[in-house]
């Protein structure tokens, strides 16, 4: 039988790699949608672009991949349900919007958005240990800067 101790630590280890797994499947999200934007967009900046945001979360699904693997645990291996479906919305949305690289940037940031409050939001609520704390807020201002360029990005599509 464990002590109430023991108990604890499995219960903040299984938390740690709970919200370690779902930021993993968040870039695994990330970085398909960042893929299928750059297929769609037009501009060749807006596609570089892409394809860099694309990459970074590839770096991002590692990084936290090597995490989880370094608290003895496996990682998951392919993005969420969630993620597909709003890339399936995201081409009748194209489709219908004809297909705009104004439209796909929308798309990119409101994603964007979404990533940051999600670290944002684990990174105040969970007590991480110093070492993936590091990661994961560095990986958040990563994300938070591409936001701040949200301007250039609209410049962009205007073009």
């Amino acid at each position: 039988m464990k002590t109430t101790n023991e108990k604890a630590k499995e219960h903040n280890h299984d938390k740690l790699v709970d919200n370690l797994q779902e930021l993993l499947e968040k870039n695994y999200d990330a970085q398909k949608g960042f893929t299928k934007a750059m297929e769609d967009a037009k501009n060749a900046n807006l596609k570089n672009f892409l394809k860099h945001q694309a990459a970074q979360r590839n770096r991002f699904a590692t990084e936290l991949d090597n995490e989880i693997r370094n608290l003895n645990e496996k990682p998951k291996e392919s993005g969420s349900l969630t993620g597909d479906l709003h890339r399936t919305w995201i081409d009748i949305k194209s489709a219908v919007a004809g297909n705009t690289d104004e439209a796909v940037l929308e798309e990119c940031i409101r994603g964007e958005k979404a990533s940051w409050e999600e670290y944002d939001e684990k990174l105040k609520e969970q007590n991480f240990p110093p070492n993936i704390s590091s990661v994961l807020n560095k990986q958040a201002s990563e994300i938070h800067d591409t936001l701040n360029r949200v301007k250039t990005l609209e410049d962009l599509a205007d073009d």
